[in-house]
């Protein structure tokens, strides 16, 4: 979890692959409404998130029922937005990719044109996000971090804590 140019998918996707756990992109399971307005540049709002939240939800508590782990990118910018998951895997884990504005923004803009999140909503995320310090079950982590450090740190801490 975390703001957006934090590396989510690409430390997911690391993750995963070291875990082999599928590997399921949040963005993915936006409706087309809330890309159509990302895309124009208009951020979304708590009654953007909420449907695509409990899809996500949903989603994650049917791995649950099945007893497979999965890592989940999302941006999980509220606590009310993670309690929000939680509530359907009680068991849920946050790893939160720690990144500041100019990094997140200078990130954003290298993939401009090959994403649907431009540059001009990286304020937006920061002005929304809550950060996770102090919750349970939350791994703190440096976005900036070589990637396969980031990854083999995050790896080990989900396998060590996770439970079908």
């Amino acid at each position: 979890m975390g703001v957006a140019g934090c590396g989510k998918s690409s430390a997911a996707s690391a993750v995963a692959g070291r875990l082999s756990w599928p590997l399921v992109e949040g963005d993915d399971f936006h409706s087309e409404a809330s890309k159509t307005k990302m895309r124009q540049g208009i951020a979304l709002d708590d009654t953007d998130r909420a449907a695509w939240l409990a899809k996500l939800g949903n989603m994650l508590a049917e791995h649950r029922r099945r007893g497979q782990p999965v890592a989940l990118t999302c941006s999980a910018l509220k606590r009310s937005y993670r309690d929000g998951l939680r509530s359907h895997d009680p068991g849920l884990r946050f790893v939160f990719l720690e990144i500041d504005k100019p990094h997140a923004l200078a990130r954003v803009a290298a993939r401009a044109g090959g994403h649907l999140f431009p540059p001009s909503l990286v304020d937006s995320q920061f002005a929304t996000l809550e950060p996770p310090h102090g919750e349970a079950g939350v791994l703190c982590v440096d976005a900036l971090r070589e990637r396969d450090d980031l990854a083999q740190e995050i790896a080990t801490w989900l396998a060590a804590r996770s439970t079908p």
